[in-house]
């Protein structure tokens, strides 16, 4: 298993995206990827949906990530992506403590909810020592404390028919003529139950830090970094990616990488 993880990551790394040249959540290059009609997007969305029905058939549905111990953390969490938001809206949020912000979920749900960030800590809480492994071939391990992201689900009735959890995510990762773009990102289902994903709140037994996602992130302990949005303010249920950007599932997606970020 160690073997075929770091095969799959040199291929994110190289043949996909070359991404230590590459800034902002994963990377900026390869903009020709955003070309639909382009023959390398084409080989690569077939791979990844290989690779995806492959992992999920080795791995299965409840496997584990890897867990670690204290004495395993020997640096801070590396930030990766944007550090410091500069949008008005998150900045005002940012001066007051984050008092005002609320996380909103909508979408394919029987009961819409609008969470302040005490409401979540007041919910039953998981605490984990994982590792995070970034497309551009850095790893750092640190804990997270957040809320299970399967109770919050629980509490908004999720539909039958919602298939996916999008994030919608308060930093602005691209400014043009047209207007920005907030970053977005989305999993399944099945990933958003998994035991270890996480709304996290908590890094290294302190609040979140802002450079890495105050004042909540994702965790998806099961796939890449760039697969766990950061500084997140709505979570919507759907039934696919039509509505959503160019329709891949992700702002990276939609630019070339993998939907499924398996490691």
């Amino acid at each position: 298993m160690p073997k075929f993880q770091l095969n799959r990551r040199r291929f994110l790394t190289t043949a996909t995206l070359s991404a230590s040249t590459l800034a902002l959540s994963g990377c900026d290059a390869f903009d020709f990827l955003a070309d639909r009609d382009n023959g390398v997007r084409n080989v690569l969305e077939g791979a990844n949906d290989l690779t995806y029905r492959v992992q999920r058939l080795l791995a299965g549905r409840e496997s584990l990530a890897q867990e670690f111990t204290e004495a395993d953390i020997r640096q801070p969490q590396r930030p990766n992506g944007i550090t410091a938001p500069d949008d008005s809206v998150y900045k005002s949020l940012q001066s007051g403590d984050f008092a005002d912000w609320r996380l909103e979920v909508t979408g394919l749900v029987e009961k819409p909810l609008s969470l302040t960030r005490q409401q979540l800590m007041n919910m039953p809480s998981r605490t984990q020592i994982t590792r995070h492994d970034c497309v551009e071939g850095w790893s750092c391990i640190a804990k997270w404390t957040g809320v299970p992201m399967a109770l919050v689900l629980d509490a908004a009735a999720v539909k039958p028919n919602a298939r996916y959890v999008v994030f919608h995510c308060l930093d602005t990762i691209e400014r043009s003529l047209s207007g920005e773009v907030k970053y977005y990102g989305s999993i399944d289902l099945v990933d958003a139950r998994h035991p270890q994903t996480i709304l996290a709140y908590g890094m290294n037994g302190m609040p979140l830090p802002v450079e890495n996602g105050a004042p909540l992130r994702v965790r998806v302990e099961r796939q890449l970094g760039y697969k766990m949005p950061k500084y997140i303010h709505k979570i919507e249920l759907v039934d696919g990616f039509g509505a959503m950007g160019l329709g891949k599932g992700g702002y990276w997606e939609d630019r070339g990488y993998d939907w499924y970020g398996g490691i």
